[in-house]
């Protein structure tokens, strides 16, 4: 008999969500995509206490379709039942406790380089330019620790991202959030869906591109790319969610057009447009290597805790400027596995995730390598790639796996993303 419910499982209950799709803030695709799985630690990852304890007034699916269904899934592993308990006793003492000196702190600094861009705009081109892409950077980093909270303060500054930086809070939930859920899932996580600019392994000769044999030599024009590109994908994904009634999706779009208002009335385009490419560098070198080195998943990852520290590795820096300029994002395992928390708490629960991989035996272990090491790792990936031959078969980048499969049309990067539309 063919299921007609739509039903998930949290915290070892089966709910059916098929009423609730709809009304999700989030969209329904999230829904869709766990239809039949356990969305446990997603749920715990990407909700406030409050949140949490909503979805436990769904309605609950039925014994026979949860018997149905708690026999095709996998147990929970020791390692995910570990987790939560380690989880529970964070959230006990007050990890998500928000550092507001430290905040106004960030601010102050992204206020600076933004006043000191606009003060140099005519005097001083090169110096405005350059503290115009440091603050740009910089605004992503905060506005990418807003849109994840969930306490008051990031409700009150979730749309940051959208003034600062040109980048609206519903494009970044739709693509990164699946990033986080589903890291390194081919097919369906775009942060390596980088082709035909850029292939972090080996394609089918279909989808295979002549500038993979030079993308270790170029890789820095694609990377530079990365910020224009994101723009682009917010102001369509803005748009298309107003048309649609996405929640908060009229304001998110005046966010957006003051952004531009502000840097088309106090930069000349001879400043702020090479700052939008040299932010997008300095962008991806930050956020490519700490995933494209490790292990790439052709099928969806059941044990969400282990995958993540399989297809993470965090960077050490080596001076106050790089631990500032990488944004919280050299402690990537920390905040893939706890999105939610201030970055600012990350240093300190660095010793504890390494205890937890090496008491749960995580294969790979707690992984990390210096910050121009891992680095040169990405740019030998590329290397690599560029060196090898196709492969028959290999898993097509925007159309493997799930429903979340990138081109189905529940992406913003369906059918290719940016400049690769045109490819």
């Amino acid at each position: 008999e063919c299921r007609t419910t739509l039903d998930v499982r949290i915290h070892g209950k089966w709910y059916d969500l098929s009423g609730w799709r709809k009304a999700h803030p989030a969209g329904a695709h999230w829904i869709d995509w766990y239809d039949g799985r356990d969305a446990t630690e997603v749920m715990d990852a990407f909700h406030s206490k409050r949140g949490r304890e909503m979805y436990k007034r769904l309605p609950g699916s039925t014994p026979e379709t949860a018997a149905v269904l708690e026999a095709s899934v996998a147990p929970y592993s020791q390692t995910e039942l570990n987790f939560r308990k380690l989880r529970d006793q964070l959230e006990e003492e007050g990890w998500w406790e928000r550092d507001y000196v430290r905040e106004a702190t960030l601010l102050a600094i992204w206020a600076s380089l933004a006043v000191g861009a606009a003060a140099t705009a005519e005097s001083a081109p090169p110096v405005s330019t350059l503290l115009l892409a440091l603050s740009m950077t910089n605004a992503g980093w905060l506005g990418h620790d807003y849109i994840h909270g969930v306490d008051k303060f990031t409700d009150l500054m979730r749309p940051f991202a959208a003034v600062a930086a040109g980048l609206g809070p519903t494009w970044w939930s739709d693509k990164h959030n699946k990033h986080h859920a589903l890291t390194n899932e081919m097919g369906v996580d775009e942060d390596i869906a980088t082709d035909p600019f850029l292939f972090p392994y080996a394609p089918d000769p279909a989808n295979d591109s002549p500038l993979r044999k030079i993308q270790h030599l170029i890789f820095f024009i694609p990377f530079s790319f990365l910020f224009a590109l994101w723009r682009v994908d917010t102001l369509k994904v803005a748009v298309d969610s107003v048309e649609v009634k996405r929640p908060d999706a009229k304001n998110e779009l005046w966010y957006l057009l003051a952004h531009y208002f502000v840097l088309l009335t106090f930069f000349p385009l001879s400043v702020w447009v090479p700052a939008v490419f040299a932010s997008g560098l300095m962008s991806a070198l930050i956020v490519t290597p700490t995933h494209q080195s490790e292990e790439f998943f052709e099928e969806y990852q059941p044990d969400w805790v282990t995958a993540q520290f399989e297809s993470t590795r965090n960077a050490v820096t080596t001076n106050p400027f790089s631990e500032w300029l990488w944004g919280g994002m050299q402690y990537q395992l920390e905040h893939h596995l706890f999105p939610s928390m201030p970055r600012s708490k990350y240093p300190k629960l660095r010793p504890i995730l390494m205890k937890f991989a090496e008491e749960n035996n995580v294969p790979g272990g707690y992984r990390e390598s210096g910050e121009f090491e891992i680095l040169y790792m990405n740019w030998d990936l590329y290397r690599k790639v560029a060196e090898a031959d196709p492969v028959p078969g290999a898993p097509y980048s925007r159309g493997n796996g799930q429903l979340g499969a990138i081109d189905l049309g529940t992406s913003p990067g369906a059918g290719g993303v940016g400049l690769g539309k045109f490819m």
